[in-house]
């Protein structure tokens, strides 16, 4: 006997070669004599399709969301139920390298924009039955998918359910990543350094899923995002632990100094050149003054309007194809600044600390803390020019104070230091890798290193 049925899928989603070898042509040799039509879709599941992931459901919009991604829709007449088969076979990029967080000694992978492909990039890693990859749709109208990567019974189940919870308020018809999603859950809108870390590296997820923390994938995008976070996890580099403990932290010293010399060195300068001349050497003066003689713009502006253009070049280099990018800096960093030296627009000093600030502010390892500190940077500017050393005092006083009130998910910014826990990250020295379990207490965990 012969029943009616409907094979549904969308063109260039679906895999034609999936549909026929195991859809259509199992469907012509099955005989459905005696069998009534209600039981027909469990039927065909048991008897014909020799697919690996296929179910049943009797919801319309399972149906339709399910046929919009790639999977393909048995329906069956008489029948109130109808067959999903996982067909997806649309074209994606293939696994290729970082291109933001270059590492020497570290892997060479990348996630994609195939969040199944990221899931798998992830399962290389952790071969463990306790790691689980959840599903879940992300609260859109255009039926994206998200994906919560942690480790059953080691992450804390209060984080867990409230980012669950903060998914759940997330309703809009705006297309998702990563970057999205962290401003439309975090707590501190307007705080400019991040609260959520983007990684485009599978090994980095990994050790932060294994650290007790969660990693959120987000369909489209190459991205993951790892929470929570703090002050310590901006500035580490994924192969820091690959390196033998001496140049582990040489380098994680180097790191900071650059940071702290980007922030605070055009600040400082200014401090010094219009409040406190007198702690500066008659040698430092005058070359100060010479190259300032015929400069028009007040040391304060001068400073400020060399950061913005520093910031300028950067970002048209950014935005522009690889080969080009390249000529701009070169054409902004050499001849655009030797130019307006020339023309007496700035001073050779000024161009120095700015050059010296750029330099340190490529240390930092994450992009969004780098443009961060531009704006942390100009906010000292502003304040050295009005108070010297007191107005820089106060203004790093006052912002340490407001990081300290910050949490990334419920946990300080600043821990383990502000609070102290028991085994904290250490951003100046890399210790020694000893040889035991668990996660971080930081994070609070349900499975803690001993």
């Amino acid at each position: 006997g012969r029943s009616n049925a409907l094979v549904v899928s969308m063109n260039g989603m679906a895999d034609e070669k999936q549909i026929a070898d195991f859809i259509l042509r199992p469907a012509f040799h099955v005989q459905t004599d005696g069998v009534p039509a209600s039981a027909l879709p469990a039927f065909f599941r048991e008897h014909a399709l020799s697919m690996h992931e296929t179910e049943l459901t009797s919801a319309k919009n399972d149906v339709i969301s399910a046929i919009a991604e790639g999977r393909t829709a048995i329906l069956f007449d008489g029948a109130g139920e109808a067959i999903l088969c996982d067909t997806r076979g649309f074209v994606s990029r293939p696994v290729g390298e970082p291109q933001n967080e270059m590492t020497i000694l570290g892997p060479k992978e990348a996630f994609t924009e195939n969040i199944r492909t990221n899931i798998t990039l992830l399962r290389r890693i952790l071969k463990r039955p306790d790691f689980v990859c959840e599903f879940r749709d992300s609260g859109g109208t255009n039926g994206t998918k998200l994906v919560l990567a942690y480790l059953d019974g080691t992450v804390n189940p209060a984080l867990l359910a409230e980012l669950k919870r903060r998914l759940d308020t997330i309703a809009t018809d705006t297309r998702l990543t990563v970057g999205r999603i962290e401003q439309m859950i975090e707590d501190f809108t307007y705080l400019p350094l991040p609260q959520m870390l983007k990684t485009e590296r599978p090994d980095r997820a990994a050790s932060a899923v294994l650290d007790g923390r969660i990693a959120l994938l987000v369909e489209g995008c190459p991205l993951a995002g790892v929470l929570p976070i703090t002050i310590g996890t901006l500035m580490e580099s994924g192969e820091d632990i690959d390196m033998r403990q001496p140049v582990g932290t040489i380098v994680r010293v180097i790191r900071m100094l650059g940071a702290i010399l980007s922030t605070y060195l055009p600040a400082y300068f200014l401090a010094l050149a219009l409040h406190h001349p007198g702690q500066l050497s008659s040698e430092i003066l005058e070359t100060v003054i010479a190259s300032r003689a015929m400069v028009f713009l007040p040391l304060w502006m001068e400073m400020i309007f060399l950061l913005l253009v520093f910031q300028l070049v950067r970002e048209a280099g950014l935005r522009v194809p690889g080969s080009i990018g390249h000529a701009i800096g070169i054409i902004g960093g050499l001849l655009l600044g030797q130019a307006a030296v020339s023309a007496n627009i700035v001073s050779t000093v000024v161009l120095i600390i700015v050059a010296l600030t750029g330099l340190g502010n490529f240390t930092i390892p994450d992009y969004s803390a780098q443009v961060a500190t531009s704006y942390y940077r100009i906010l000292l500017c502003i304040a050295a020019t009005l108070g010297g050393l007191l107005g820089i005092t106060v203004t790093g006083l006052c912002a340490t104070a407001v990081m300290c009130t910050v949490k990334s998910f419920g946990v300080p910014f600043f821990a383990p230091f502000s609070p102290v826990t028991r085994h904290g990250e250490h951003l100046l020295f890399r210790t020694r890798i000893r040889n035991r379990a668990g996660a971080s207490d930081w994070t609070n965990p349900k499975r803690r290193r001993a």
